[in-house]
């Protein structure tokens, strides 16, 4: 089994604040296998951290998070961005088709761009697996509701820390069954729904340093943007 982290975000993202190698740092110093950094609609920093993985004893996993015209979708395997504003189905076909897998997060978080309120029960089941567990929680409610969702529609069920700086990193981790050491063979086995689920929630010390320094560089990037 190998444990493995599926959800993170680099200063590439617009809330994110550390570069790839502290991610890097952070998932090493805490016995993960393999990290993916999923960016919001960008994947260069992703690239950069499949390349750079092995100096740290892990498996890098190329990913995005994509704003779909419904919400946000993780797609995981793909090594070229995926446009952001397409429909939630278009998107997962252009996922496939770059030979990713599509995970929904935080589905039932309106709040956080989950896509759940935007589309039918169908549709969100028509995704390669759901985040059942997403570490930035309050009351837990909607991870209930994405673990029931999933159980009830026999989809493969992963976690994730969704950290934006580094110290959040492994707060949630995808257990993996994988028949091979390597990004392709973890994202076969997160497909064929041979995983489980460990969590906590983010510490609301870290938690909170998260949200205050977010929020500190949208200030100072909108800022930049009207100078």
């Amino acid at each position: 089994m190998l444990s493995v982290e599926l959800h993170t975000h680099s200063s590439l993202s617009h809330d994110g604040r550390d570069p790839v190698d502290h991610l890097l740092e952070q998932a090493a110093s805490v016995g993960l296998d393999a990290l993916a950094v999923t960016d919001h609609d960008e994947i260069d920093a992703s690239l950069d951290a499949v390349e750079k993985a092995p100096d740290y004893g892990l498996i890098g996993i190329p990913g995005m998070e994509i704003t779909t015209a419904a919400g946000h979708v993780l797609a995981l395997g793909v090594r070229e961005a995926v446009p952001a504003g397409l429909p939630f189905e278009e998107t997962l076909d252009r996922i496939h088709d770059g030979g990713g897998i599509a995970v929904v997060p935080h589905p039932f978080q309106s709040s956080r761009h989950g896509v759940a309120a935007h589309i039918s029960e169908e549709t969100l089941a028509t995704a390669d697996a759901i985040e059942v567990y997403n570490s930035r929680l309050l009351t837990g409610r909607a991870n209930r509701k994405a673990e029931r969702f999933a159980a009830d529609h026999g989809l493969p069920m992963t976690a994730g820390s969704d950290a934006h700086i580094a110290e959040m990193v492994g707060q949630a981790t995808t257990e993996v069954d994988a028949d091979e050491h390597s990004a392709g063979g973890i994202l076969d086995a997160v497909a064929a729904g041979r995983t489980s689920v460990v969590g906590r929630r983010t510490p609301w010390h870290i938690s909170f340093r998260q949200a205050a320094g977010g929020a500190k560089r949208r200030v100072l990037r909108a800022l930049g943007d009207l100078l």
